[in-house]
């Protein structure tokens, strides 16, 4: 049991009885008094009790007033009130806790009703906060196992994707290219409008995590048709073709072994309508226009780019400007005529990673960090946007720091694009983070990896120490990790995730309150709760 002095506030206009009620609590409590209700809303400004006794009878701003103005704020809201007054007929009493009273005592009392009251209601708080940290706790272990899962799912799904690629070397990171490519379609498909209602049921991470699994129908296409140099004989690509429906097997067989259904859910449509086409010439279904998911419409063109700019045992690599006038070919006869166009007017975004590597091309700088911050870490339930909150996020903390004083001195070396461009890659997991930043030759690498390493390896720590992966406590955590510790729980919080739905903004302020120096840095929790409003704000957009 905690030695911790509770702290109360006694608010009435007449002396005595503030006189009197500090006497009577001072034993036990740490006891501080305001003479009205206007002295109590400036003395919350440097203390927050946790009860406050109210008297109901004040010039000026009756106790009626003083609760609402206590109820309307996030930072007060939540603080109990007992009403010590006179008046003693029902009526008073209902209306008092109806505007959030938690007891009604009348004066004159007794000293130890008061001291039972008291300790009841403090009771019930201390509890509540305890609940509401057990909560907080409670969210971070289903995250964190949630996660273990989701990287469990994409290692198998991974391993299952090199398998196949394995069995031809020339055509290594064909994997990696589609994720990516796949990535910055949808992307550019959201800024326009394009297909949003559809793309909006999504889970984009996972999407693109099980598109990894768009070919492995190809394991049972035997050596000799796959590494066939030549061109294939119309019998052979008969049998080619069949790797679709052997995909669509494989991934149903493993449905059948597994709970989550939707982990494989988009898997099996990438491996079965990829080569359908437009005009309703492709295989295995020959599905026509809209009939084809509008999964299958996107791969097959990030699926066609790839097989063209780079070499395959038949053929050698496009240049990129061929493929793209190819593709352009393709509008309306192969390849979705919406979609399509958005890629060839976006073509060259797609050229940063031609071949296999990411070019130093200023072009795909921004789309390339954006979509790999949305794509890495697989983490279910970051919907699209994820990426955009939390920038915004940090830029109303960083903001907001630089005009506090225990934290503008350390800031003031940190560059603030490079930061907010760094906090992209907050869970970006295994990826490498060096490959990436070479896309962005117009800042300082060094910066920008040295932020993104600690936002990557400190925002689960805990400011007690009892986070992870390193049991950092306190300070010893950097001020990146501390940051997005609360950041990073507040979008989780007010989002939807597969185990529970989002929490109001005033739930999620509570959390994050009652989570100071235990879970978060307590200055910075300040601060967040100076600023939360910007934070609904944001929330609020999405």
């Amino acid at each position: 049991m905690s030695n911790k002095r509770e702290k109360i506030i006694i608010v009435d206009d007449i002396a005595t009885n503030l006189t009197v009620g500090k006497s009577t609590l001072s034993d036990k409590y740490d006891v501080f008094t305001a003479p009205s209700g206007a002295k109590l809303l400036l003395l919350l400004n440097r203390l927050t009790p946790d009860l406050i006794l109210l008297d109901i009878e004040m010039p000026e701003m009756d106790g009626y007033e003083v609760i609402e103005k206590l109820k309307s704020s996030e930072k007060t809201m939540h603080i109990p009130v007992i009403f010590l007054t006179g008046k003693i007929d029902p009526e008073h009493e209902v209306k008092g806790l109806s505007l959030g009273a938690v007891d009604y005592i009348t004066k004159p009392f007794s000293r130890e009703l008061l001291l039972k009251r008291i300790d009841l209601h403090i009771l019930f708080e201390r509890q509540r906060q305890e609940l509401l940290k057990h909560n907080l706790n409670l969210e971070s272990e289903v995250d964190k196992k949630t996660r273990t899962v989701l990287d469990l799912q994409n290692a198998i799904l991974r391993i299952v994707a090199e398998l196949v690629e394995s069995r031809d070397n020339v055509t290594g990171g064909h994997i990696e290219r589609t994720q990516h490519h796949l990535g910055l379609l949808i992307d550019f498909m959201l800024e326009r409008g394009v297909y949003t209602d559809e793309i909006a049921k999504w889970d984009i991470p996972l999407l693109i995590m099980s598109s990894q699994l768009h070919d492995v129908g190809k394991i049972s296409i035997r050596d000799n048709l796959l590494l066939k140099p030549g061109k294939l004989t119309d019998e052979e690509f008969e049998e080619m073709k069949k790797h679709t429906i052997y995909g669509v097997n494989i991934i149903k067989r493993i449905e059948s072994s597994t709970i989550d259904k939707d982990f494989l859910h988009h898997a099996e449509i990438f491996a079965g309508t990829h080569h359908e086409r437009w005009d309703g010439n492709g295989y295995p279904n020959g599905l026509a226009g809209t009939s084809i998911p509008l999964e299958g419409r996107l791969m097959a063109i990030v699926d066609v780019y790839d097989a063209l700019t780079n070499d395959r045992p038949y053929k050698k690599a496009f240049e990129h400007e061929m493929a793209v006038e190819i593709i352009r070919e393709g509008v309306g006869t192969q390849f979705d005529p919406v979609v399509c166009e958005i890629f060839v007017e976006e073509h060259k975004a797609f050229k940063s990673m031609d071949r296999g590597k990411i070019t130093n091309g200023q072009d795909a700088a921004h789309p390339t960090m954006i979509t790999l911050a949305n794509t890495a870490g697989v983490r279910s339930g970051k919907e699209q946007g994820h990426t955009e909150r939390i920038r915004q996020y940090l830029e109303i903390i960083f903001d907001a720091m630089r005009n506090y004083n225990n934290f503008s001195k350390e800031i003031s070396s940190w560059d603030k694009d490079t930061f907010l461009l760094s906090a992209q890659l907050h869970d970006i997991g295994n990826i490498d983070v060096k490959e990436i930043l070479e896309a962005r030759k117009d800042i300082s690498t060094d910066d920008i990896k040295n932020h993104a390493e600690r936002l990557t390896g400190s925002h689960h720590e805990k400011w007690d120490g009892t986070g992870y992966p390193l049991g950092l406590k306190a300070k010893d955590i950097p001020l990146e990790g501390r940051i997005m510790a609360i950041v990073d729980v507040y979008d989780a919080l007010t989002t939807d995730r597969p185990h529970r739905k989002r929490k109001t903004h005033t739930e999620a302020v509570a959390l994050i309150k009652n989570g100071s120096g235990t879970h978060f840095d307590p200055d910075l929790v300040e601060l967040f709760l100076d600023n939360d409003k910007e934070f609904g704000k944001v929330s609020d957009d999405y």
